[in-house]
């Protein structure tokens, strides 16, 4: 079982134009599509169309078309009620998946609803391999909110505590990474799932020596193996970096590959970060080695990079024998 956990849960709308978005002009959309998003809610679609157990947690009232959305795709799912309409969050994609994405803020918790959420997810997360805490977090919301959930998870784990991933950004990826100890529970997770972008952030942070921006780090598999080891290095137990097309590196404490795929004609970029994520998960699931459970993630990625607005794949709709892995030093 993979449960997922996802703060800021959205209706996610897909616009597709037929040609590059013009700012300030009128255009006509090719098409127009929905989903149940957000990034854990992505993960959980994403793994469900591979047949693998998973529950999504988050908030929402029962009516919520985010919810409705779940049911009709037949993904477990376990939800705070609350009173407020999640968000909607908008992306424009140009022909070639170039996209614009305008998210909205969320609707505001309480220190008690935020409480009942986490409980919740400690609730549902008895038992499983592994637990996502994934996406952006809603207004009041902690910076450091994803590194006391992995100790509380971690607490009540009694030694059997599920491995933990955060894929976030901005203050809450921050928050997560910079997690301290507490009563001899680390706060930090298992595995860090960033793009080209949070990493050089990280990195940056961690406190490593050469500072590259999220086109160095694309352009330099090496340097991004490096800027992962230096996160790594901080008590993060590994790190898969995604680098848009140009695929993406998994560091941990014994190694560093790279993984590349095929140029594929991209349609929507949007979830493919996630479908990554996904995919790792789906072979570590099944006992991959690490290089494999990067080979799946990067599979996974191109495959829904192909896929029109936040379609995700299943697996067998991903070319992993495509994938070239190409073993890295971290330093």
């Amino acid at each position: 079982m993979i449960v997922t956990f996802t703060a800021n849960p959205s209706l996610d709308r897909t616009v597709a134009l037929p040609g590059p978005l013009e700012r300030g002009e009128v255009q006509r959309a090719v098409s127009v599509s929905q989903e149940s998003g957000g990034k854990g809610v992505n993960v959980s679609r994403a793994l469900c169309a591979s047949g693998v157990e998973t529950v999504a947690v988050l908030p929402g009232a029962d009516s919520d078309p985010v919810l409705a959305g779940l049911r009709h795709d037949k993904v477990p799912f376990a939800a705070l009620a609350i009173d407020e309409p999640l968000r909607t969050n908008v992306a424009l994609t140009e022909p070639g998946g170039v996209t614009t994405k305008i998210n909205e803020p969320g609707p505001l918790l309480t220190e008690d609803q935020q409480e009942a959420l986490i409980a919740l997810l400690l609730e549902r997360s008895r038992g499983a391999s592994w637990v996502i805490l994934a996406g952006s977090l809603p207004p009041g919301f902690p910076a450091e909110f994803y590194a006391t959930v992995t100790r509380r998870l971690r607490a009540a784990g009694n030694g059997n505590t599920p491995l933990i991933a955060v894929d976030s950004s901005g203050g809450p990826l921050a928050g997560a990474v910079s997690g301290t100890s507490q009563d001899g529970v680390s706060g930090k997770p298992d595995l860090l799932k960033p793009n080209a972008e949070e990493l050089a952030e990280l990195a940056a942070a961690a406190g490593f020596a050469t500072a590259s921006t999220a086109e160095e780090l694309e352009a330099d598999p090496a340097a991004a193996a490096a800027a992962a080891a230096a996160v790594v290095r901080s008590g993060v137990g590994a790190v898969l970096a995604t680098l848009g097309s140009k695929g993406a590196v998994l560091v941990t404490a014994d190694g560093a590959w790279l993984a590349t795929h095929p140029p594929v004609a991209a349609v929507s970029t949007v979830g493919a970060g996630d479908s990554s994520l996904a995919g790792y998960l789906l072979a570590h699931g099944l006992g991959a080695a690490p290089a494999d459970c990067l080979r799946q993630a990067v599979a996974h990625g191109a495959a829904a990079a192909s896929l029109p607005g936040s379609t995700v794949p299943a697996v067998h709709q991903t070319t992993p024998d495509a994938v070239t892995i190409t073993a890295l030093r971290k330093d």
